[in-house]
């Protein structure tokens, strides 16, 4: 069966080797973005994902705080260096976005359906995934290069100071693009009888 996402998803990878040699402009990755995380469906339409975009400078000098903080916790200077090394590659990217959930939000939709208050915060990781897949797979249909990385919160007091953002946004992910330098290795799938189960 021919199915256009299906072939957009399948071949979505992990990009690690990533370059500035991009065609699009800033404003329109930005408004693809934008788009993608409005398209994005969530819980009881909660829109609680809230989405920071950096490019140029600004891009660099977020992999420059993880790269500051990440070399406090090195043990030697081995791991510090291929500590700086990896995130000078992912500085060496286009752009990064920061996603985060408005937990105002949250807690809002927690005092309206006190029964569901549980599972709110567990709806919200599944808004902010989706999001994230989508702009993923939105930036690979551009054909740009991407891979999603969690340096938080080691940075998040950080990224709130030099950003200006809201204390009641909390981030989730760190999506870092750019042009494809490096091909993906293939990729391996675990048999369909250990993830499946189907009843006809």
């Amino acid at each position: 069966m021919s199915n256009q996402f299906l072939d957009l998803i399948h071949k979505r990878r992990t990009i690690y080797a990533l370059g500035k040699n991009v065609e699009q402009s800033p404003d329109d990755l930005t408004d693809l973005i934008q788009q993608t995380i409005r398209q994005s469906p969530s819980s009881f339409n909660s829109q609680s994902s809230r989405a920071v975009i950096l490019f140029n400078a600004e891009h660099e000098k977020f992999w420059g705080l993880v790269k500051a903080k990440l070399k406090s916790y090195a043990k030697d200077e081995e791991t510090a260096a291929k500590t700086s090394a990896k995130m000078d590659s992912f500085a060496a990217g286009f752009g990064t976005v920061l996603f985060f959930e408005d937990l105002e939000v949250i807690k809002s939709l927690q005092g309206q359906f006190p029964s569901y208050a549980e599972s709110f915060p567990v709806w919200a990781e599944h808004s902010t995934a989706i999001a994230q897949f989508a702009t993923w797979t939105a930036l690979h249909a551009e054909g740009l290069g991407a891979s999603l990385q969690h340096y938080n919160p080691i940075v998040d007091e950080q990224v709130h100071a030099e950003w200006d953002i809201p204390q009641h946004w909390k981030m989730s992910a760190q999506l870092v693009f750019g042009s494809i330098e490096s091909q993906a290795n293939d990729k391996a799938y675990i048999d369909d009888a250990v993830r499946f189960k189907v009843f006809r």
